[in-house]
């Protein structure tokens, strides 16, 4: 079994993802974006990037790993 992919360097290589900011986003643009990839090795992760640089990196999630760090935030 390969491992999964951690991080893309740059968003831009995940082409026609639909990115998602939080709703408790203050419209500042200091918070993250989150997409779900629909192709490549990174079907299925969620992708999380920085919303004030959107075309920089975005760290790869299994949907556990992310439910469980959205959960412990609450």
């Amino acid at each position: 079994m390969s491992a999964l992919p951690r991080y893309v360097p740059s968003s831009i290589h995940l082409p026609g993802v639909l990115w998602q900011r939080s709703s408790h986003s203050t419209g500042m643009n200091n918070c993250v974006e989150t997409a779900r990839p629909g192709s490549g090795p990174w079907t299925g992760l969620i992708a999380v990037r920085d919303s004030k640089n959107t075309s920089g990196p975005a760290l790869l999630f299994a949907p556990s790993a992310w439910e469980g760090f959205i959960a412990a935030l609450h």
